[in-house]
């Protein structure tokens, strides 16, 4: 067993023990091209780490929770977010400390250097991994090298590393990690080369920043962009960047400054250097037999190349995978600072704007022509806000998962959600609309006459009372558009209030608060230097985790706008009448109106298929949400209107909770979901109000049924039904 090796040392052959990158690096090297003094640390010492710690048998329990083509993106990331804690708070053996300790101390003692992945398969020409494994610069100290050592063969088990591994049908289990350990250099100018332009292959394409690789790989900065002739090596065209950032190595890590006003005017780049790091690639392309993605710096006129790949190009019928969609969603600490102004300082301010200006039209005293007209203005607009979400909002929430990562880094918690406590309690939308139905509730516990005439289904006239009965059935009107009369909805939200007088304010109090202890902690844990970067970053996902909830609160107040005008529409036709209550048809409603002849074609929906009731599993296994066990009857959500009949005490089980469905959660003991995930909205409203929560389940609100005694353990992930239903 051979645990390090230099790249004088590497062959070929040894792409098992030291992956991809290292074996490129080591052939580099050995035609006499300049690369950074490096070593790699090999796939043995990987193994040799899982299997003394006995860390393998518990990663494979944890990735066979479920079957991973059943996975949606949110229940990979956790599976990701709890292997990669194990890998996080478990110690590197004794011995195999021993070893890297001292190679360290003969190799790179007191110098930064960079960590990054060499996995096996990594840099093939069928498989990149490009930017799927971690790499972390400017490391100092043996300890700190050991501890990104871990870090970085954790991230073998990264969402993404977790898909493409599956997408191109390799072994996940049998995955393998080399680490390769390389001198940090300090260019002046880095960038990447590819050696074939993914728009046109006739060209290649060079990209540079001031400072280091980071800015350019993260997205934080923009680079300078040369198109070259393949043929010729003539260079084509030049895109200047907007240049006013560069990465630098910080104390610990890397950081982000400021450009002079020189560097803000000239190129990264010479005419001359471009063509010459053409011709290198040109010359790694006829050393590895293939085109070539290579990753380089500048220090001063010194070329250094940092790492090269084939360029390989994925199979389009792999795109449609929407997993893959969200997993491209990640943004840098920058990226989504500037996400969040946008959100906060355009998107919302316009979405407000938008229901203020709705809320003015008299839509009653339209003619059915102005009606229709009305409904596609409104129709648009829902659309082009539900664009903002999806362009905008949610890869936002993104910041949440970005804090997660740092805090298990830095803190390395036995319980890898334990962050999620620092962004509770912010303040989201749902829950303060919640506490309105409870003061409401309330009203009733204070006044016993009051509380009579309601339990009767009455209303008193001109009270204050009324007042906020009636606005909160205008506001929770958004998620039900199966209920058409305003005034049943005014009766099951009645009901539902009673239920709420009758638990008691005081019985439940909202536990979502964040702890001071936690955040001192995680502020400690963060390297000297980078407190203040802590502060912003737990700032950034407290934003991140309330907007996540609430955008969709505001989302749904322009769509209540657009139901209004359809329901008015129904008041209207006969035809519109038959329509669904989908938002997808308001086409059709709209020509109803203005074509009293017109019948819209119906489309009927599938029969919803029953699962035999002869199989029924007693335990079923999801995804833990929420810490806590609760026993109690379930109550099954399958369309809006089943909310209004929820009891105290009662275990909600449903495919997924919408924020605009949140109200009846203060009653509920415990959340059972279909969609799995630790920030879906369900599993975010559950630890607002100190619920166990478990998602994940298959065909949660299928196999279960209401009146089914059912316990909940939010710790493991388990729900065990225990009776028929009642």
């Amino acid at each position: 067993m051979k645990l390090i090796y230099h790249l004088s040392q590497i062959r070929p052959s040894d792409q098992q023990l030291v992956g991809g990158k290292a074996c490129a690096l080591a052939l580099i090297a050995q035609e006499g091209l300049q690369v950074p003094r490096s070593m790699c640390i090999s796939t043995d010492a990987y193994d040799m780490f899982l299997d003394e710690t006995g860390l393998r048998a518990q990663v494979l329990m944890e990735y066979h929770r479920k079957p991973f083509d059943q996975m949606r993106w949110e229940e990979m990331w956790d599976c990701s977010l709890r292997i990669q804690n194990m890998f996080a708070k478990t110690p590197i053996p004794s011995e195999l400390a021993a070893v890297l300790m001292e190679e360290l101390a003969g190799s790179f003692d007191n110098m930064a250097v960079a960590v990054r992945s060499s996995a096996v398969g990594e840099d093939s020409a069928s498989t990149s991994f490009a930017g799927l494994h971690e790499s972390y610069l400017n490391v100092r100290g043996r300890e700190e090298v050991l501890e990104h050592i871990k870090l970085v063969w954790a991230s073998t088990w990264s969402d993404a590393a977790i898909l493409y591994r599956n997408d191109v049908g390799l072994d996940v289990e049998s995955s393998r990690m080399a680490v390769v350990i390389q001198e940090l250099i300090q260019g002046q100018e880095s960038g990447v080369i590819f050696g074939r332009s993914p728009i046109d292959n006739t060209k290649a394409v060079v990209e540079a920043v001031y400072g280091l690789n980071q800015g350019l790989v993260d997205g934080t900065v923009e680079p300078d962009r040369w198109i070259v002739d393949r043929n010729s090596g003539r260079i084509v065209s030049h895109r200047p960047a907007q240049r006013e950032k560069a990465v630098v190595p910080g104390f610990r890590g890397v950081r982000v400054i400021g450009l002079t006003a020189e560097q803000r005017e000239k190129p990264p780049l010479t005419r001359h250097k471009v063509k010459n790091l053409f011709a290198v690639e040109r010359k790694l392309a006829g050393l590895f037999g293939s085109d070539q993605d290579v990753e380089w710096t500048y220090d001063g006129s010194r070329l250094r190349l940092l790492q090269s790949r084939p360029i390989t190009t994925k199979s389009a019928d792999k795109d449609t995978d929407d997993r893959r969609w969200y997993l491209s969603l990640r943004r840098s600490f920058e990226s989504l600072v500037g996400l969040r102004t946008k959100i906060e300082n355009e998107i919302i301010p316009g979405m407000v704007a938008d229901v203020a200006s709705l809320e003015k039209i008299e839509l009653k005293r339209m003619t059915d022509e102005e009606l229709a007209t009305e409904i596609s203005r409104r129709a648009q607009i829902y659309e082009n806000s539900k664009k903002q979400y999806w362009d905008f909002c949610i890869p936002f929430a993104h910041g949440i998962r970005l804090f997660g990562t740092v805090y298990n880094r830095n803190v390395r918690p036995e319980n890898p959600y334990e962050f999620v406590e620092l962004l509770s309690g912010a303040d989201l939308q749902s829950v303060k609309r919640n506490d309105k139905l409870q003061q409401v509730a309330d009203m009733l516990n204070e006044d016993k006459r009051l509380r009579r005439l309601v339990r009767s289904g009455k209303l008193p006239e001109e009270s204050r009372f009324t007042r906020e009965v009636m606005a909160l059935a205008d506001e929770l009107r958004i998620p039900l558009p199966e209920i058409i009369s305003a005034s049943q909805l005014q009766a099951k939200l009645l009901e539902l209030i009673v239920e709420m007088a009758d638990r008691g304010g005081g019985e439940k109090q909202r536990k979502g608060r964040a702890k001071p202890g936690l955040e001192r902690g995680f502020l400690a844990s963060m390297p000297k230097g980078s407190r203040a970067f802590g502060l912003q970053l737990l700032d950034l996902a407290r934003a991140s985790y309330r907007l996540r909830d609430d955008d969709n609160i505001y989302l749904g107040q322009i769509e209540k706008r657009l139901l209004d005008a359809v329901q008015e529409a129904r008041g209207r036709s006969a035809a519109v009448s038959k329509i669904p209550s989908d938002l997808s048809l308001t086409d059709e409603v709209a020509k109803c109106l203005t074509n009293p002849n017109y019948r819209p074609q119906i489309r009927r929906s599938k029969p919803t298929e029953v699962r035999d009731k002869q199989v029924m599993p007693r335990q079923l296994l999801g995804q833990p949400a929420g810490p806590g066990l609760a026993v109690g009857r379930a109550r099954v959500i399958r369309k809006a209107e089943d909310l209004f009949a929820f009891k105290k005490g009662e275990i909600l089980v449903c495919d997924a909770i919408d924020p605009n469905m949140t109200f009846v959660v203060p009653l509920a003991s415990a959340i059972v979901e279909r969609r799995g995930g630790m920030l879906i909205h369900g599993a975010i409203i559950a630890r607002e109000y100190g619920l166990p929560c478990v998602t994940g389940i298959p065909d949660a609100d299928r196999v279960i049924s209401t009146g089914h005694n059912i316990t909940v353990d939010g710790y493991l992930g388990i729900v065990t039904i225990e009776r028929k239903p009642t």
